[in-house]
């Protein structure tokens, strides 16, 4: 595990460096990944706009903050992704603002198609759902993982499955409107809880 691991890091790029690449494939009228459609770029359309949105508005809270200047050793937060993706475009800016104000959290990136050894290791229920991130110490130990969507959002699709046997348009556009209003809190309570879980792991 910690030579895939530390293979896929060789590759990994910056929040900023991912934002640049999703935006540069779609003036060429691509996605990120081996598969291309028109339905794969407009969704990566979307989401750049998206992505580009939650950076200039979403807003961290204090007590999320707070938490975060426990981190006292350093950690590498790394994350399987796609730019077609969804929940990641709803997810990647505050993760990102997150590790920003964080100094000891570093944040990396890799393209989940182009790293299918790594993600079969942090499968959902059997499937490479996105965004996974993988918390790992200074010595790319994990510590942790995260993914692909915050606690509560998880359990509105579990419900809606069980109830309805598969996602459609309609609940995936009724997840998105939930993202709108829920303003990044619930990933903040998700990564809150984690950091306190490896804080007492620590002491």
């Amino acid at each position: 595990m910690k030579k895939i691991i530390e293979n896929s890091l060789k590759t990994a790029i910056s929040y900023a460096a991912y934002r640049g690449l999703v935006s540069n494939l779609l003036i060429k009228g691509k996605s990120t990944g081996p598969e291309q459609s028109e339905d794969l770029t407009n969704y990566s359309m979307l989401n750049d706009r998206r992505m580009k949105r939650l950076d200039k508005t979403i807003k961290i809270s204090e007590e999320t903050i707070q938490e975060f200047q426990k981190v006292k050793q350093p950690q590498t937060w790394l994350v399987l992704t796609e730019g077609w993706c969804g929940d990641a475009a709803q997810n990647l800016p505050i993760l990102d603002k997150i590790a920003s104000d964080t100094a000891n959290i570093d944040l990396k990136i890799v393209l989940r198609d182009e790293n299918l050894d790594l993600m079969d290791l942090f499968l959902t229920n059997g499937g490479r759902s996105i965004p996974k991130l993988i918390a790992l110490d200074k010595d790319n130990n994990v510590l942790d993982f995260w993914g692909p969507r915050p606690t509560i959002a998880t359990k509105m699709v579990a419900d809606y499955k069980e109830k309805n046997g598969a996602l459609d348009p309609q609940f995936k556009q009724d997840l998105q409107v939930w993202y709108n209003k829920d303003k990044g809190k619930s990933v903040q309570a998700d990564f809150v809880n984690l950091v306190a879980k490896l804080s007492a792991q620590e002491n």
